[in-house]
């Protein structure tokens, strides 16, 4: 074993590893899909709001974040499609709720040591 001042014997690590796992190229893969979904500001928005409410219904969005009810369904079919929210129809409206697997891999992945 090397003096502290010799530094690591040759091929041993300098230090601790920074991550006791990190990310399989499947599981990076799948995770820049549901970022990628994340990365709008509306889009975020409205995973807070859903999020924080526990469910929500499309017919309050447009006037909550202030746009037009097109642009609040290209947003929600957004984050549908990428397993972020789940959509339940009621009726004639939409309700929404956040999907707890999704968010559980987006808090594995970038959430260890947070707290």
């Amino acid at each position: 074993m090397p003096s502290p001042d010799e530094g690591p014997a040759l091929g041993e690590p300098c230090c601790e590893p920074i991550l006791g796992s990190v990310l399989t190229a499947e599981e990076a893969v799948e995770l820049a899909v549901l970022l990628k979904a994340l990365a709008d500001p509306v889009r975020l928005r409205l995973v807070s709001i859903v999020a924080g409410s526990g469910e929500a219904c499309a017919c309050d969005f447009p006037s909550i974040l202030g746009k037009s009810q097109p642009t609040v369904s290209h947003h929600l079919s957004l984050l549908v499609n990428a397993g972020i929210l789940e959509r339940e129809q009621r009726g004639k409206w939409a309700w929404f709720n956040v999907n707890p697997r999704q968010m559980e891999l987006i808090q594995t992945a970038i959430g260890p040591g947070l707290s």
